[in-house]
């Protein structure tokens, strides 16, 4: 990949590994060298990959289908790839309005391929940190209507606020300032089915990578959906490839990538 301003090829970054387990092709050699030596500590993180892509997917059509819901904040983007959080919301509501957060210079290159829209919706990009809550909001506030019900998805990112405290204010804040009906949903690494080898490739991804990330429990993930003052909805926190799946959904096994949805009462 060519050299883009304001990223460091040397430093592995999430959004790039990520993409190189989903077979993209938006990565440099630093990144593939780490992905490689993870996928040899844990060899589900494929997996894991895949499955945290299709839970995207089904949580959009839940939020746009069975939720009814046609705003949508999808914080941590990433790079652009199948099914994007406006292609499949959009699909099932044409007149949704999606945005876009990220504050990786590699995904802002990319934000074109984000941007695209049906003529009843609307598709926005924002440049900005997920740490800076009220930010986030405030620059939202343009193209959704606060007032209203927002689908937010923070999916692979959560792991990256590594104090739980600040994890607990950052979704707290999110929360407090969305309309009643709101929905969270977010994915975030456990060790809940490979445990040591989790860790373990944590441990190696903090060693030379960014950002730095962090390992939850289960009960731990469940705990920052209650102190953000959300209903857990069934079936509660999961391997991600567990929620609410469909037949033709892969992998069949449980990941350590677990994900739950919860709704502001």
């Amino acid at each position: 990949m060519p050299p883009i301003p304001g990223v460091d090829p040397g430093v592995p970054n999430s959004a790039r590994v990520w993409d190189y387990w989903l077979g993209g092709d938006e990565f440099y050699p630093a990144d593939k060298a780490i992905a490689d030596e993870i996928e040899q500590v844990l060899p589900d993180i494929v997996d894991q990959a895949r499955a945290d892509r299709l839970f995207l997917r089904r949580v959009v059509e839940f939020f746009a289908g069975e939720a009814g819901m046609d705003q949508f904040l999808d914080i941590g983007t990433g790079l652009p790839t199948s099914n994007n959080t406006h292609e499949v919301a959009q699909r099932l509501r044409p007149d949704a309005r999606v945005v876009y957060v990220d504050n990786d210079p590699l995904v802002l290159a990319h934000a074109r391929a984000l941007l695209t829209s049906t003529p009843e919706g609307v598709t926005a990009y924002l440049d900005a940190d997920m740490h800076d809550p009220d930010h986030v909001l405030d620059l939202a506030g343009e193209t959704l209507d606060l007032a209203r019900p927002v689908a937010i998805t923070m999916l692979g990112v959560t792991w990256h606020i590594v104090d739980d405290d600040e994890a607990v204010r950052v979704l707290g804040r999110l929360v407090e300032r969305v309309a009643p009906g709101s929905h969270l949903a977010i994915s975030h690494q456990t060790d809940e089915i490979t445990g040591r080898r989790a860790r373990d490739a944590v441990d190696m991804w903090n060693r030379d990578a960014e950002p730095k990330g962090v390992c939850r429990s289960k009960r731990q993930l469940e705990e920052l959906f209650t102190a953000a003052g959300l209903i857990l909805l069934e079936p509660g926190v999961v391997s991600c490839n567990r929620w609410r799946p469909e037949a033709a959904d892969v992998p069949s096994g449980e990941v350590d990538q677990f994900g739950g949805v919860g709704r502001k009462p």
